[in-house]
C-alpha cells in the first residue's frame, strides 16, 4: 500500500465510531448530571418548576442549547488536546491566572457538590425510610469511596450503564405525574404566585444560566478526561450531543410532572417520592432505590474529579486522598439540610460558572475565526 493509502486508512480508522461507545459516553454524562438534586426533584423544583411555564419550557430550552454546546466542547477539546491533567481545560479557556482561579474554585465546588450528594442520601433515608440520615450519608460515602478507589476506567463502565436506566425511570415518573393530573399543570401554574417556593434566581432566564453554570463546573474536568478515551472527534461529539439532549428533555418532562402536583410537593425534601407515593407505596420504594442510584452515579465522578486534581488515579496518594475526602464530605453533608445545600451551593457556583461560559464562547469564536482565516 502506498504512503497516501496508509495515511487515508489511518484517518478512516481514527474517524470510526462505535454506537455502544457513544451510548456509554451519553449514559455517563446523564448519570453524572442526575445526582441527588435531579433524582430527588429538588433541583428541578428550584430551577425549573418554580417559574411555571416559562421555567419549564424557557429554562428547559435554554439549558438544552447551552448544555449541548458545553458538553460537546469539553468532550471534543479533551479528545483533541489530551491534557496531562484534566484541570488544564480551565487554562485553555481562561488563560494562566483566571484558569488557575477556576481550577481551584472548581475543586472546592465539586467537593461541596459531593457533600450535597451525601445530604441527599441522608434525606432519602430520613424522609422515606424513617431512618437516621447518618445511615444514608455514611453508607453512600463508603460505597462511593470504594468505587473511586478503582479509578476512571471502572468508573465509566459503572455509571455509563446505570445512567440510561435512571433517566428512563425519571422520565416515566414525570410522565406519570402529568397523566394522573393533566389539568394540574395549568392549575399549578396559577397557584405559583401564592406559594412560598425556594427559587434559584429572580427569573427563569438567570436560573437557566445558573443551572448550566454549575453543571459546567461539574463537567469540565470529568468530560475532558473522558474525551481522551474517545477514538475520534465524531465519536466524542456524538456522545456529548446524545447525552445533553436526553438530559434536557428529562428536565422538561420531570418539571411538568412536578408542576402538575405543585401543592403537594412544595416544601418537601424529596418531591419525586411524593409523586411516587401518591401512586403506590411499592412504587415509592422502587423510586427511592432509583434516587439513591442517581445520587451514587453523580457522587462517584465528583469525588474522582477532586482526587484526580492532585494525584493520578494510578498513584497510592489518589486512593488515600479519596478516602479522606469522602470522610470530610460526609461531615459537611450531614450538618446542613439537603434543600438548603442545593440552593446555596449550586446557585452561588452557578453564577461563577456563567463567567466560564462567556470565556468559552469567546475562545470558541476566536478558534472559528482563525480556522476560517487560515
Amino acid at each position: 500500500m502506498t504512503q497516501v493509502g496508509l495515511t487515508q486508512a489511518r484517518v478512516e480508522t481514527q474517524q470510526k465510531t462505535s454506537i455502544p461507545r457513544i451510548l456509554t459516553y451519553a449514559g455517563a454524562i446523564v448519570a453524572f448530571l442526575i445526582g441527588s438534586g435531579f433524582a430527588t426533584g429538588q433541583e428541578i423544583l428550584q430551577y425549573f418548576t418554580s417559574y411555571g411555564y416559562w421555567g419549564v419550557f424557557g429554562t428547559g430550552l435554554l439549558v438544552l442549547a447551552l448544555m449541548t454546546y458545553v458538553v460537546i466542547e469539553f468532550f471534543v477539546v479533551g479528545q483533541a488536546k489530551s491534557f496531562d491533567k484534566p484541570s488544564r481545560i480551565f487554562h485553555y479557556y481562561c488563560g494562566k491566572y483566571l484558569g488557575t482561579f477556576f481550577d481551584y474554585f472548581s475543586v472546592l465546588f465539586v467537593f461541596l457538590s459531593f457533600a450535597v450528594m451525601v445530604a441527599g442520601a441522608g434525606a432519602v433515608f430520613e424522609e422515606h425510610y424513617g431512618l437516621s440520615k447518618f445511615v444514608g450519608g455514611i453508607g453512600l460515602a463508603v460505597v462511593v469511596g470504594l468505587t473511586v478507589w478503582f479509578g476512571l476506567k471502572n468508573l465509566v463502565d459503572v455509571i455509563g450503564k446505570i445512567g440510561p436506566l435512571i433517566v428512563v425511570i425519571a422520565i416515566a415518573l414525570g410522565v406519570l405525574g402529568i397523566v394522573r393530573n393533566p389539568g394540574g399543570i395549568a392549575e399549578g401554574n396559577a397557584l405559583l404566585p401564592g406559594l412560598e417556593l425556594t427559587q434559584a434566581s429572580t427569573n427563569w432566564f438567570m436560573s437557566g444560566l445558573s443551572y448550566v453554570g454549575f453543571c459546567m463546573l461539574w463537567l469540565a474536568a470529568f468530560l475532558t478526561a473522558l474525551g481522551k478515551t474517545a477514538r475520534s472527534r465524531k465519536e466524542a461529539a456524538t456522545g456529548g450531543l446524545v447525552g445533553s439532549v436526553v438530559f434536557s428533555v428529562a428536565c422538561i418532562i420531570v418539571g411538568l410532572g412536578l408542576l402538575a402536583h405543585i401543592a403537594r410537593v412544595n416544601g418537601t425534601e424529596i418531591p419525586m417520592l411524593v409523586l411516587a407515593n401518591d401512586v403506590s407505596p411499592l412504587l415509592a420504594a422502587g423510586i427511592s432505590v432509583m434516587i439513591l442510584a442517581g445520587i451514587y452515579t453523580t457522587a462517584v465522578p465528583l469525588l474522582w474529579t477532586v482526587s484526580s486534581r492532585f494525584y493520578s488515579d494510578e498513584k497510592p496518594g489518589f486512593k488515600y486522598l479519596t478516602l479522606a475526602l469522602a470522610a470530610a464530605g460526609t461531615v459537611v453533608g450531614l450538618v446542613v439540610p439537603f434543600s438548603q445545600m442545593v440552593n446555596v451551593v449550586y446557585v452561588i457556583n452557578g453564577y461563577v460558572g456563567i463567567l466560564l461560559l462567556l470565556l468559552m464562547l469567546v475562545k470558541t469564536g476566536s478558534r472559528v475565526v482563525l480556522r476560517r482565516a487560515f
